[in-house]
C-alpha cells in the first residue's frame, strides 16, 4: 500500500498531464544506474529515457533499488555479488606503510593508489615469504580469491 501511494504521488509530480482526465505527457528523464561491488567500487551509467508511465519504469528496473527521484532524474542501484572490473583488471593486495592490508590500483610499491583498506596486520607474525608476497603485491583475480586472501590474513590482524 505504501509503495502504491509513493508511486501515485511521484506520478503526479513527475508526469504532468494537461487535465485531470488526460493521459500523462511523456517526459524525458535521466536514468542513473549505479552498480555497487563487494570491494566498494561503484560504476554509474546515465541514460535518457522517455517516460510515459512510472509503472513501465518500475517493471523495466524491477531488479534495481530506487535511490532517488525528482522531476528530471531517477537513480537506481544494484548490489553486485562480485568484485569490480577495476579489481579484476588491475587490483593487487598489499600493505600500506602502517601495515594495513589494502588493495591497490596496480602493484603496491608502484602506484600508491589505494582502492580498499581492510585491517592492520601484525607483520611480525607473518612468515618472511608472506611478507615478500604482500610487498610485491598479490594479484586479485576473482571474487573467491579476494575472499580467501582477506580470510587468510584476518588471522594476523592487530586487535585493539
Amino acid at each position: 500500500m505504501r509503495i502504491l501511494s509513493i508511486m501515485l504521488l511521484v506520478a503526479a509530480v513527475v508526469l504532468p498531464t494537461h487535465s485531470a482526465f488526460a493521459a500523462p505527457t511523456p517526459v524525458n528523464m535521466t536514468i542513473v544506474l549505479q552498480q555497487q561491488y563487494l570491494d566498494g567500487e561503484m560504476s554509474e551509467e546515465k541514460r535518457t529515457e522517455t517516460v510515459v508511465s512510472l509503472t513501465e519504469i518500475w517493471k523495466k528496473y524491477r531488479d534495481w533499488q530506487l535511490i532517488d527521484l525528482d522531476g528530471q532524474t531517477i537513480v537506481f542501484r544494484k548490489t553486485i555479488n562480485d568484485i569490480s572490473p577495476l579489481l579484476k583488471t588491475n587490483g593487487y593486495f598489499g600493505l600500506t606503510d602502517d601495515g594495513t592490508l589494502s588493495i591497490f590500483n596496480g602493484k603496491p610499491n608502484q602506484s600508491g593508489k589505494i582502492i580498499q583498506s581492510f585491517f592492520q596486520i601484525d607483520v611480525q607474525k607473518l612468515e618472511s615469504r608472506q611478507q615478500a608476497k604482500l610487498k610485491q603485491g598479490i594479484r586479485v583475480l576473482s571474487k573467491e580469491q579476494y575472499e580467501q586472501v582477506i580470510e587468510m590474513y584476518r588471522h594476523f590482524a592487530v586487535v585493539h
